[in-house]
This record gives structure tokens, C-alpha cells and sequence, in this order.
């Protein structure tokens, strides 16, 4: 049975694109199923109202697994020893890059761990490269935590976007999660990139060990502060060889409750329907899309390496050369009733102000 409050805090939510604290807690703790169609839906029509029934293709080439940080719940952490390291060179990052083209790809989201050897003088010269060669492609770094000279230089070659989760606004949370890191600068990271001009990412994980509603709410009244380009949201998927590798993982359901209430509070970020909720249920980026989505990330990275890249366990698509997986994915995108669309697929806002 429906509470009339909550279908009025719904309807509030995509008429204002805003509800406060405690209405979005209440919403959350006391949300139906018949509540979440409806939520669903009227994400669905914010999306189509501004984006049609477009999804953006990106090619996700994740480049090194080598990090120096140990995130507790992330599979290539410094001190997972049992991760099979491995860097791509700058002609495998190039080669990557021309097979991605010819397949159609306009936007290469360049990805790995926080990786000393990869010197902002590398990063500078393999983005320089890239867009030397492909001038009407968009590069995305998704590197970490960077000075703010270092965020300037990237732009400065030719990174247009920056994707940096900020894993959970939670303080509390962020720092049980993250030895030796500390929550305000990579809060302080994402406000540098926003200064710079970068189209930002942010993102957080749903289903942490320990994280409550009250913890999920602060994550959307930290974005909609930030206001970020897009937005990269999944469930927790634990990995056997970390600390929260027995740790019961996020689900499908609140992963895209969540995205529906970030596109009705966000109506123009892009929001992908991520690898993660393809990993916990066969149709998780298909209920993903249907939620609010328009991005999806087909994996590029040589086949080689693709296992290694471990983040979580049962990761799907690590089997599959470039060409299989981009018509798997589009194949889902139409079935879904979506069309894709190989552009850049810059941030609509972002776009209308002449960057």
C-alpha cells in the first residue's frame, strides 16, 4: 500500500529537483515496492525529458593495477599481495586507443590505480598523444587523488573529464575505509577540479559494511552541493583477498532506488549504469538504464590483462575482445528500449555554457 507522503515527497522531488534531509531520509527508510516503481519512473522521465532515450558509449582502458594506496575493500590495494600487477606501455595505451576509434568510441577513460611510476609528465605526454591524434575525442582520467598544479596540467594537455569517487560522505565511514587518507582532501580534490573546469565525477558505493540511510543522504546533499557532471554510483562487491572480503555485499535494489533519486535531484548529470550491476544480476545495467542511466563503459583494455584489474570478485566482460563487447552491450542497450549513441556525450549543462 502507497503512503501518500512519500509519493508527495517523489512528486516534490522531480517538480523541485530538491527535498531536504529528513524528508529523504524518511523517504528512504519507509519506501514500497509500489513507492519504487513510481520513484523509477519519474527518473525515467526526468532522463528522456533531457537526454531522449540516448546512452552514451565510453571506452573504459584501464591502464595499470599498481596502487599505493590499501583501500580496505578494493582488490588491487598496495597490500593485496596476491594481485598479478601489470602496466600497459604508452604504445599499448596509443594501440588501445585506434582500436577503440575504428569501433566507434569518442570519449577513452583512461583508469588505474594511484600509480607513482605514471609521473604527470607521462600522464601529460600519453594525453597530449591521444588527443594529437583523435582531436575530436574526449579524454577522461580516473587517477585519484592529484595536487592541484598536477589536475591543471592534465587539463592543460587535453583531459576534458575527471572521475574521482568520493566513495561516502561520511567522514566517519571514509576513514574506517581508507588508512592513512585523509576525507577533506579528497573532498578538496574534487572542488580543485571543479575550479580548473573539468566536467567532474563523483560516486559512491552503496551497501558499505556499517553504511545507513543516514550515511546515504549525506552522499546525495554532498552531490548535490557539488553539483558534478556525472555521477558513478555502485553497489559493494566484496573481494576475497581484502579485509572486507567476507562482508556482505550491496544490492541491486538499493543501488537503483539510489540512481533514481540522484537523477531527480541532479536532472542533466550523466549517470552510467555501471559494470557492478551487471556483476550482481544478469540485468543489473539494463534495471540501471531504466532508473535514470545514459552511460554505459564496454571495457577496452586487452583481453591479457582484463582479469587482473580485479576490483571486486565475478567482475563480468574480462573474457571479451573490444568488438564483443561493444555490440553485447548495445545489443542490451536497444532491448532495453534505448539507442546508443558513440558521441562524446558531454554534460548537457556543461555544454550550453560554451566550454
Amino acid at each position: 500500500m502507497s503512503n501518500s507522503r512519500i509519493i508527495e515527497l517523489i512528486d516534490r522531488l522531480y517538480e523541485t529537483n530538491y527535498i531536504d534531509n529528513s524528508e529523504l531520509l524518511f523517504l528512504l527508510d519507509n519506501l514500497t515496492k509500489d513507492e519504487e516503481k513510481y520513484l523509477i519512473e519519474k527518473a525515467n522521465e526526468i532522463r528522456i525529458s533531457r537526454y531522449g532515450n540516448k546512452v552514451f558509449m565510453r571506452g573504459l582502458i584501464e591502464f595499470t593495477n599498481y596502487c599505493k594506496r590499501s583501500c580496505a575493500y578494493c582488490g588491487i590495494r598496495a597490500m593485496n599481495s596476491k594481485a598479478d600487477r601489470y602496466r600497459l606501455t604508452e604504445e599499448e595505451i596509443l594501440s588501445t586507443c585506434d582500436q577503440g576509434y575504428k569501433l566507434g568510441y569518442r570519449t577513452f577513460v583512461l583508469q588505474g590505480g594511484e600509480d607513482d611510476y605514471f609521473t604527470d609528465d607521462k600522464i601529460v605526454e600519453i594525453v597530449k598523444n591521444i588527443k594529437n591524434k583523435y582531436p575530436d575525442c574526449a579524454i577522461t582520467l580516473s587517477i585519484g587523488e592529484k595536487s592541484y598544479e598536477s589536475y591543471k596540467r592534465y587539463f592543460d594537455a587535453g583531459a576534458e573529464r575527471y572521475l574521482l569517487r568520493h566513495e561516502t560522505a561520511s567522514k566517519e565511514l571514509y576513514e574506517k575505509l581508507h588508512k592513512n587518507m585523509s576525507f577533506e582532501n579528497r573532498i578538496s580534490c574534487l572542488w580543485n577540479l571543479k575550479h580548473i573546469g573539468y566536467q567532474v565525477g563523483a560516486g559512491f558505493m552503496v551497501g558499505l559494511p556499517g553504511q545507513t540511510n543516514e550515511d546515504l543522504v549525506k552522499d546525495i546533499m554532498f552531490i548535490k552541493e557539488l553539483q558534478p557532471h556525472m555521477v558513478g554510483i555502485g553497489p559493494f562487491i566484496p573481494h576475497k583477498d581484502t579485509p572486507l572480503g567476507r562482508e556482505k555485499g550491496g544490492t541491486l535494489e538499493k543501488t537503483v532506488i539510489m540512481l533514481a533519486i540522484i537523477r531527480l535531484f541532479l536532472p542533466d548529470v550523466l549517470l552510467p549504469a555501471t559494470t557492478a550491476l551487471g556483476t550482481i544480476d544478469p540485468v543489473g545495467r539494463e534495471r540501471g538504464l531504466k532508473a535514470g542511466g545514459n552511460v554505459v563503459m564496454p571495457n577496452l583494455s586487452p583481453v591479457t590483462v582484463r582479469k587482473k584489474y580485479s576490483l571486486y570478485d565475478g567482475k563480468i566482460c574480462t573474457g571479451d575482445e573490444a568488438a564483443e563487447c561493444r555490440m553485447c552491450i548495445e545489443g542490451r542497450i536497444n532491448r532495453a528500449g534505448y539507442a546508443v549513441d558513440m558521441g562524446r556525450g558531454d554534460n548537457i549543462t556543461w555544454r550550453n555554457k560554451g566550454f
